[in-house]
């Protein structure tokens, strides 16, 4: 029995799309970290991103590694988002590695590893210009100089994140950056630095175009491996599957009604006036599904459907044909945001084709 709404994820494209990128990215020296924070640490995408040869997963919540460590995913593991002082403890016992840019977080992890005898291995987030995390690099020295010597820490390397909070663009100049703060690093200390993790999805046009990659040797992808596209234009990338994810939700109804309200207009249940033109009487049906499951905005409805509005439970679409009758299916693509908001929905259904067989995956972590 099929159960709408849900999210139809193949996971053949999946595995398909992370090969081809990892392929891709290993002739310009780059290893993948495959992300998995947009899946809700689901086992079986990560599993399908480690047949394709991820070098390890990330994510951003300590609570879908931890799911994925019970659901027996080997892997090396790192929490890619600065971690809770409240939850450090979770942080070693269960990420192998952590993205940082504060070192009071940075000693509680080294107290906590401490309490478990064991190491755990960070990279120092630098700002490069976007203004989410990271150190600014004048303080990049001071900073290094006392995580060298806190124990059970090891600094594995440097990183950076662009695009997603200002739209700041990776290029030749912020990324010949992070290298000179990398070799500036190891010089001062006589240290090597392992891993320069030079961003996101967000970095694959720069990679493909740029004639000198320097010291980035690590990309953390997800969206490019999810949804086949590059993050700065959305535009598709070549080669990959768009559509390996999709959504599926069910009619509840279907009526020809006028497209304009009538009475008083004041605000909505989410404190806006909408602006409806009035184009006659139109085809209207609803869906299922609503702004608790999804992002409205981030869909794409099939040819010929347009999406009217939307409220917390419903969506609100119109069709140049007769419209889906009661009970039947409408499929959607989604953008990341929407994929996001339906991954972390209890509402919405995962369902997964193409299985994989995970039993060639060798023990790594």
């Amino acid at each position: 029995m099929m159960f709408a709404p849900r999210l139809e994820i193949d996971l053949g494209k999946i595995q398909h799309n992370t090969r081809t990128l990892v392929e891709r990215l290993a002739g310009r020296g780059i290893s993948v970290t495959g992300v998995t924070k947009a899946t809700l640490g689901s086992p079986e995408i990560a599993h399908a991103m480690l047949l394709a040869g991820v070098n390890d997963l990330g994510d951003s919540r300590i609570e879908n590694i931890e799911a994925m460590r019970s659901s027996n995913v080997s892997a090396r593991m790192s929490l890619i988002r600065s971690p809770m002082l409240s939850q450090a403890k979770r942080v070693v016992t269960s990420a192998d590695m952590s993205f940082n840019s504060e070192l009071e977080v940075i000693r509680r992890l080294s107290l906590e590893a401490g309490k478990l005898d064991r190491t755990h291995a960070v990279v120092l987030m630098v700002e490069l210009g976007d203004l989410r995390e990271g150190i600014m690099p004048v303080d990049l020295m001071a900073a290094v100089s006392e995580i060298l010597n806190l124990p059970n820490i090891i600094l594995k390397g440097l990183g950076t994140n662009l695009a997603c909070r200002s739209g700041v663009s990776p290029d030749d100049a912020n990324m010949s950056e992070l290298s000179r703060l990398a070799a500036l690093t190891e010089a001062t200390f006589d240290i090597s630095i392992e891993i320069v993790s030079g961003g996101n999805s967000a970095n694959l046009e720069w990679v493909f175009s740029s004639e000198h990659t320097g010291r980035v040797n690590n990309l953390r992808l997800g969206e490019s491996i999810l949804l086949g596209c590059e993050t700065l234009h959305r535009n598709a990338i070549d080669g990959l599957h768009t559509d390996a994810i999709t959504l599926i939700a069910e009619v509840i109804e279907s009526k020809v009604k006028p497209s304009r309200p009538t009475g008083e207009l004041v605000q909505n249940a989410f404190g806006t006036c909408p602006a409806v033109a009035d184009r006659g009487a139109i085809t209207q049906s609803i869906l299922a599904i609503g702004v608790q499951d999804i992002d409205l905005c981030g869909l794409q409805p099939p040819e010929g459907t347009e999406i009217l509005s939307g409220s917390s439970d419903h969506l609100l679409v119109t069709s140049s044909f007769d419209g889906a009758a009661v009970g039947g299916e409408m499929k959607f693509q989604l953008n990341y945001s929407a994929l996001l908001r339906a991954m972390t929905s209890p509402f919405v259904t995962k369902s997964f084709k193409s299985a994989i067989d995970v039993s060639s995956l060798r023990q790594i972590a």
